[in-house]
């Protein structure tokens, strides 16, 4: 077998140039390569430390023992023994730096810069799109400097393992960051890490009615791997720098004092560039916001139960509820999605408003009147499960474990004040409920049309079962035109208005709705959805002609089928999300009560509500909470509190 000799080069005498391999290339920091072995040009080492093959081992080494050449024999590998698998990566690679010198270095200084963008990068990335600029990445991280110091004081497993969570670490505030930027999007607020891993599943059942099962199924599937990769590629990242920075530990400690010297003084000074400050701490602050969040929420579950076992209402007798509207037909109506935006947007406001105009002035024709305010809801651009629950029970249910706690209890709700009377029928429709839905004994609903039980035969209009106009009609057909004992007290909840806002239906005569087929060609002409999901001014477009759409399906059904003994209050859920509502978009929705009797409209004169079908824009604003109590008073109902 041939032996192979491998010789450490001497040390280079004083005076002479020093030419590491011959090759006079330089090192990621612009110095020359610090002497290695012919077969291993690039491999830093450190005095004291032999660096062998198996990167995770090294063998002390005493300096007074060793001479200035040492000797290694090396036996040619047997061609009839098994490769080792890592063994033969490493040789392909070590040779194929060899043949190609130039190229090997380009791509190390590539993939070192493209770890420090990536680390930088996630350590300065903001956690709203609104700040997502590019002074937010002109900053200096103190997080970043802290992490180089730490590394430097490590030796080499610790320093990789530590470096691996680090980078695990910023791959996890990046998701954060991520979800935290979807949420304030869509429902205007952050990323709870305790409470909405549940609202994961709703965007993807979301996601399935508006785009196909397909598309779900490939975004869910495609978010599972983006996470996966993003944690792994900041780990690689983080060993990556933290190698280099022991592979030239004297600069690297350096450049460390220097980055920390210029924050302190940054933060001193108060200096900053592209009107935002320099020295900066963002990551730490986005984990502080989030430990405050979970602490915050675990604090509030148990003040939130104390809370919702109070009730003014609480223990008043069934008989001295509502009184003063005993024998109405009194209707509850959610429009999903319909916050001041539609009103006051320049895009949508026109379209709307003429809806408005046109609808008040019909039902005035037909004998009606109308009062409309303002109401401050609890959610924004989406949950609207939350908007009625708050509406309806006279508490503020802004989270998903307020929803659950106030639905599992006894607290009384607005809808179940008419069920205790015992002089009501109670009937719920709910186009958009598709699966069991327990909380309708809570709401006092004693029978639920949901999307299975009207007899819906048509198409799907995106995330919506059925067209408003057929909801309406069925429930006319099912409950409202039926003879009855009873009034009736109906909670509807409209569903055309929910986005994406394509395809839409549209208006057809009420004797041509029957079973919902008419509507097979109106979908099937409509605008896609992924026609107008990234773009604001038509998703503003389309938003308005829903609103239109859901508002005139109701003001018609009221002209067609109302009585003298009709009272509707109807109103927005919630805003639509920031696309289509703004950044700085208030949490308001409109809110009307329509009535012939005029005692009705008389008992709520000291509200000071608008006149008509649309609110003035100085017209009250109340908070949605605030609305039960004040109706309950309104109309006669006595208070006998019960206390938590």
């Amino acid at each position: 077998m041939p032996v192979f000799t491998r010789f450490r080069q001497p040390p280079t005498p004083a005076g002479e140039p020093h030419e590491p391999g011959g090759s006079g290339e330089t090192d990621e920091a612009g110095a020359p390569d610090e002497p290695s072995t012919p077969d291993e040009p690039d491999e830093p080492h450190e005095p004291d430390v032999v660096e062998p093959d198996d990167p995770g081992e090294a063998i002390e080494r005493d300096p007074a023992a060793e001479t200035e050449t040492e000797t290694e024999t090396e036996t040619e590998p047997d061609p009839a023994a098994e490769p080792q698998p890592a063994a033969s990566r490493r040789a392909h690679w070590r040779a194929w730096r060899t043949r190609h010198p130039r190229a090997a270095l380009v791509l190390r200084r590539t993939t070192t810069v493209l770890a420090a963008v990536l680390v930088l990068g996630a350590l300065l990335l903001p956690n709203t799109f609104v700040a997502l600029e590019p002074n937010r990445f002109a900053r200096i991280p103190a997080e970043a400097v802290i992490a180089a110091v730490l590394l430097l004081c490590l030796p080499r497993a610790a320093r990789r393992v530590a470096a691996a969570l680090f980078g695990v670490g910023l791959g996890v505030l990046t998701v954060l960051n991520l979800l935290d930027m979807g949420f304030t999007e869509y429902l205007g607020r952050g990323f709870n890490v305790v409470l909405d891993w549940g609202l994961l599943d709703d965007a993807q059942s979301y996601v399935a009615d508006s785009m196909g099962g397909a598309a779900a199924a490939w975004a869910a599937v495609g978010a599972v791997l983006l996470v996966v990769l993003v944690l792994v590629v900041m780990a690689l990242a983080a060993v990556r720098l933290g190698e280099l920075l022991a592979a030239h530990r004297e600069r690297a400690a350096r450049g460390a004092l220097m980055a920390a010297t210029v924050w302190m003084t940054c933060v001193a000074l108060g200096v900053q560039t592209f009107g935002v400050p320099v020295a900066t701490r963002s990551a730490s602050g986005v984990l502080e916001a989030q430990a405050h969040r979970v602490v915050d929420t675990l604090r509030d579950e148990a003040a939130f139960a104390k809370e919702a076992k109070a009730d003014r209402f609480g223990a008043t007798p069934g008989a001295q509820l509502v009184p003063d509207l005993r024998g109405k037909d009194m209707i509850f109506t959610f429009i999903e999605s319909y916050g001041r935006s539609a009103i006051e947007d320049p895009v949508t406001a026109p379209g709307v408003g003429r809806t408005l105009d046109a609808g008040t002035k019909a039902l005035a024709e037909k004998g009606f009147r109308a009062k409309s305010g303002w109401l401050t809801s609890a959610t924004f651009g989406g949950s609207s499960w939350l908007g009625h629950s708050t509406f309806l029970s006279g508490l503020w249910v802004d989270n998903q474990q307020r929803y659950r706690t106030v639905t599992a209890g006894d607290h009384l709700t607005l809808t179940k004040a008419f069920q205790k009377t015992g002089d009501w029928d109670t009937v719920g429709v709910m186009p958009g409920v598709q699966k069991a839905w327990p909380e309708s004994e809570w709401y006092g609903l004693d029978k639920v049309y949901d999307a299975f039980d009207v007899g819906y035969r048509g198409p799907k209009f995106s995330w919506s079962t059925m067209p408003d106009q057929y909801a309406l009609e069925a429930f006319q057909r099912l409950e409202h035109g039926r003879e009855r004992d009873k009034p009736l007290m109906a909670e509807i909840i409209l569903t055309s208005s929910h986005q994406p806002w394509a395809p839409l239906p549209r208006m057809v005569g009420w004797d041509e709705v029957g079973d919902g087929s008419v509507y097979d060609g109106i979908e099937a002409s409509g605008v896609e959805a992924s026609d107008i999901i990234a773009d604001s001014t038509r998703s503003k477009e389309e938003y308005g002609k829903s609103i239109e759409y859901s508002v005139t399906s109701l003001t018609q059904w009221l002209e067609r089928y109302g009585t003298d003994d009709t009272v509707l209050v109807f109103l927005g859920d919630h805003q639509p999300l920031t696309r289509v509502s703004g950044d700085k978009a208030s949490r308001d929705v409109p809110v009307s009560v329509v009535a012939k009797d005029p005692k009705v409209l008389d008992a709520i004169d000291d509200w000071n509500w608008t006149e008509g079908l649309k609110p003035a824009e100085d017209a009250p604003v109340w908070r949605m909470s605030s609305f039960r109590d004040r109706f309950l008073t309104a109309y006669g109902s006595t208070p006998h509190p019960t206390t938590g």
